[in-house]
Order: structure tokens, then C-alpha cells, then sequence
């Protein structure tokens, strides 16, 4: 049996490997001609542009995993049930338990490769990326981060705080807090030129003038420097420059954890956090719900089929997880659920599926 298991496994790993490398392809040429469009702007050449899309091959590996998982276990179960090589596996005493561990064996190398490439490769592939993209369109290829035409604001406490620019090592332009009592009446105006990441919460700021608004006196103060202690971290002003679901968990959790605190709406990044906890089970969801779904092609032929029926459950899948994404930060439903639910989805329809083909 073990050998009938590992000759499964090679097959769907080999034809799963096959229709990533497709995919990947494909993907990257979509984004190359989507790339020319701007070619010609500023010194953004068609060597730019090839940079660019190759630094975005990571974030389209961790995208695509799941889909190429699903058409190349698909095609594989399928072309084994039309040479009729299953049914003589299925007499000779393999049950459906072992054929699915026979390809989850497979699925769980390809998962932890997802979850890595998400991690790992994807986020800092994607900060380079967007750098090079603006270098080369005539931006300020060191500006960032800019949330508002008028910068980055940040709330903290009574403390608002406005950034106009930061730069891609996280320096700080331009830094101005405006410091509230509990009155709420304006007690404090602190204006920097730069600031520079210290570490454990700090940052030094530059050239710092101070306005301190008192009971029928204002005192004006400079200093060259001043430590300033905060929750803001780098990882915060990442999500200007890479979107939510491409940032890693770490930088997911300061955002949760700082807006949290400023009473402000966290539920897109707790969503994305759970999201990328979960996304790589994905693969293995894909890969199980494949199986049923091969018993339904025809024993000769119908390959284009396949294909067709694999990416029409990839999409859906795919759809239903931004479509609850989205309406878990429009509703405010618990991010937990609106992460699991398309992965509860489809495990439920497998295992339904193969219920009712055992059934048979």
C-alpha cells in the first residue's frame, strides 16, 4: 500500500508543480504588459519593469499555491481514474482515508512552502518592488509612506501626530505633535524636522521646537534632539507601502495592537491576520476537494475540462474569501469567522462529496 501511496504522491506533486510553473508564468507576463503601460515614464525602462514583476513572483507564489494545488491534484486523480489505474487501487483494498493521506502527505510540504513564502519572501519582495516602480515613474523614490496629501496622521492618548513623509530606511520628515490635556484644550505644539528609529519604542527626533500653550502665556523652546516614546513602529507605517494581507504577521499584530489602543477600527488587519494563520491550509482544503470532484470526468479524453473545472473552483474559492473579507470590515462580523468560513466551506463540501461517492 505504501507503494501505491508514494506513486499517488509523486503524480500529484509532479502535475501540481507542472500547473504552478504555468500559472506563474502566465501571472507574470499579465504583469509585464501591464508594466509596459508605463515604460517610457521618467527612467522607468523595460528593465525596471522586468525587476518589478520578478520581485512580485513571490507574492504571486503565495497566491497561487492553493490553485495550482487544486488543478494539478485534479488532473492527476483524474487521468488515473480514466487509464482505470484508481479502480484496480480501490480493489486491491485502498481506502478513500488512505487515498487522501496519500495526497496530504504531498500537501503538507507545499502548505509549509506557502506559509513561508507569505512570511518570509513576499512582504519584503513587495517593499523593493513598489521602491524600484517609483524610482523609476518619476516619484520620490524614497517616499514610502503617505497616507493623506498632508502626511501620515497617528493618534495616541491625547497626542496627535502628523508625519509628512517617510523615507524608505523609515526616516521621519517633518514630524509635528500636537499634545491635548484632559480638558482637551491645546496645551502643546512639538515640531521636528527629522526622526530616526531607536529601538524598544523610542525615536530620536531632530531640530525639535516646542510651543507650550499655558494659562495667558506661550513659551517657545528648541532642542536639538528629543527622545520620543511611543507605540509607533516601523512596522506600522508598513502598511502604506504593502497592503494588508501581504504584510507579515508580525507587523499584522503591531497594527491590531496600536489601533486597539487609539480605539480606532482594527477589524481589516485582524481579518488579515488570521487570514494568513489559516491560508496555507488552503493548499491542503484544495487538494482534498480535488478528489471527488475527478470521479466526474469522462475516462477518455476531457482534459481541457479539468482545467476549465479546477480554476472555476480555485475562483470561487478565491471569491469567497475577499467577498467575506470585505463584508466582515463592512458588518463587523468576528474577523475569525470571516477568515475560516471559506476554508469551513469547502472541507465541508469534500467531505460531503466523498461521502456520497463512497455511498455509490
Amino acid at each position: 500500500m505504501k507503494t501505491l501511496q508514494r506513486y499517488i504522491g509523486r503524480d500529484v506533486l509532479f502535475a501540481t508543480l507542472l500547473i504552478f510553473v504555468a500559472l506563474l508564468a502566465l501571472f507574470a507576463f499579465f504583469d509585464l504588459i501591464h508594466e509596459l503601460g508605463d515604460v517610457g515614464r521618467g527612467t522607468y525602462t523595460i528593465s525596471s519593469a522586468l525587476v518589478f514583476v520578478l520581485l512580485n513572483v513571490p507574492s504571486r507564489l503565495y497566491e497561487l499555491f492553493p490553485v495550482a494545488a487544486l488543478i494539478g491534484t485534479l488532473f492527476a486523480v483524474a487521468q488515473l481514474v480514466a487509464n482505470s489505474e484508481y479502480t484496480v487501487m480501490r480493489v486491491s483494498g485502498m481506502s478513500m482515508g488512505q487515498l487522501v493521506w496519500s495526497v496530504l502527505r504531498v500537501g503538507l510540504p507545499l502548505a509549509l512552502a506557502t506559509f513561508l513564502a507569505g512570511e518570509y519572501l513576499a512582504p519584503p519582495a513587495e517593499r523593493l518592488a513598489q521602491t524600484v516602480r517609483s524610482t523609476g515613474t518619476g516619484g520620490d523614490a524614497h517616499i514610502v509612506a503617505q497616507q493623506f496629501t498632508s502626511g501620515f496622521w497617528f493618534k495616541q492618548d491625547l497626542t496627535f501626530v502628523n508625519i509628512r513623509t517617510v523615507l524608505a530606511d523609515m526616516t521621519l520628515l517633518g514630524v509635528r505633535m500636537y499634545e491635548f490635556g484632559n480638558d482637551l484644550r491645546l496645551k502643546a505644539v512639538r515640531t521636528a524636522r527629522s526622526g530616526t528609529f531607536l529601538g524598544n519604542g523610542e525615536w530620536k527626533l531632530d531640530d525639535v521646537d516646542t510651543t507650550e500653550i499655558g494659562a495667558g502665556r506661550v513659551q517657545v523652546t528648541h532642542a536639538p534632539t528629543w527622545t520620543w516614546t511611543t507605540v509607533l513602529r516601523p512596522s506600522i507605517l508598513d502598511v502604506y507601502e504593502v497592503a494588508p494581507e501581504r504584510l507579515e504577521l508580525g507587523a499584522l499584530y503591531d497594527n491590531i495592537r496600536v489601533l486597539s489602543k487609539s480605539s480606532q477600527k482594527a477589524s481589516r488587519f485582524e481579518i488579515a491576520f488570521w487570514n494568513k494563520i489559516f491560508y496555507p491550509a488552503a493548499v491542503l482544503v484544495m487538494m482534498v476537494l480535488a478528489l471527488p470532484f475527478a470521479h466526474f470526468q469522462r475516462r477518455q479524453g476531457g482534459i481541457g475540462f479539468r482545467i476549465f473545472a479546477g480554476t472555476m473552483i480555485g475562483l470561487a474559492f478565491f471569491l469567497l474569501g475577499r467577498l467575506f473579507s470585505n463584508l466582515g470590515v463592512l458588518n463587523d462580523w468576528p474577523p475569525l469567522f470571516s477568515a475560516v468560513f471559506p476554508l469551513v466551506f469547502f472541507s465541508a463540501v469534500a467531505a460531503a462529496m466523498m461521502w456520497w461517492i463512497e455511498r455509490r
